[in-house]
């Protein structure tokens, strides 16, 4: 969605906040280069479908001037962990530029609204285009074209669901802690902690870190009966349900 008006500056850094991929970076200094700023959490589900194409961003249009800038939000207790975050940044093959932001500081001066959402500012460090939510991918890539004066095809949809022409359905709401019982989406994740297994509709899914892990996947949108037990040394913190195609 392009911005209401073209007076809203980007908010500054918290100097203290640590990075990770780069020394810490300020605003200010980004003036002459439009900048892609993206909150995330590595435990949400919905971050995790986002971040293919803010990568595929970073890949295309660094050496074009673009500046992508990942705030890792926590919205769950392990993302509270700094070395958590890191080993996730590792993990998901995160190369662009994090700021963790554990107790909401940024969060907080962008008046954010949940996860993900991005804000695209321009040369001049003013806001030119925002999204909340998943969705709008080939929108926001045509607004960085826009700004860094190219054109080129806009990264494949990653999951059919990111089309917009998509006929999706609401899933159930997210429940917190481990749940057990019927339900309606296109896939189930758990967020987890420790180290273990959960034992999932009668088999086991391996647990070796903490995040977001796929525990049921289905081709649309699918009603369910779902059987959730974590393992000993493995908490859930949170059973998520994500929207699926219409039948």
């Amino acid at each position: 969605m392009r911005a209401p008006v073209d007076t809203i500056a980007a908010p500054p850094f918290p100097a203290r906040l640590p990075w990770v991929n780069v020394a810490p970076l300020r605003m200010d200094k980004q003036i002459g280069r439009p900048v892609l700023i993206e909150f995330w959490d590595f435990c949400r589900p919905n971050s995790l479908h986002t971040l293919p194409y803010v990568q595929a961003w970073h890949e295309r249009y660094e050496a074009a001037g673009l500046r992508v800038i990942s705030v890792h939000a926590a919205g769950f207790p392990p993302g509270h962990d700094e070395d958590a975050v890191r080993a996730a940044v590792a993990r998901l093959g995160i190369e662009h530029p994090v700021v963790l932001d554990p107790q909401l500081e940024i969060w907080t001066w962008f008046a954010n609204r949940g996860w993900p959402s991005r804000y695209l500012f321009d040369q001049q460090g003013k806001l030119f285009e925002y999204h909340h939510g998943e969705g709008d991918y080939h929108g926001t890539e045509r607004a960085i074209q826009e700004l860094l004066g190219v054109e080129r095809e806009p990264v494949p949809y990653v999951r059919p669901q990111d089309d917009p022409a998509a006929m999706v359905v609401v899933p159930t709401a997210d429940v917190e802690g481990a749940y057990s019982g019927p339900y309606e989406a296109g896939e189930v994740w758990a967020v987890v902690s420790g180290a273990g297994a959960l034992h999932v509709d009668g088999r086991t899914v391996a647990v070796e870190h903490p995040g977001a892990v796929l525990l049921v996947e289905h081709d649309r949108h699918t009603e369910g009966v779902l059987a959730l037990e974590p393992g000993d040394g493995v908490t859930v913190h949170a059973t998520c349900f994500g929207a699926g195609l219409a039948a």
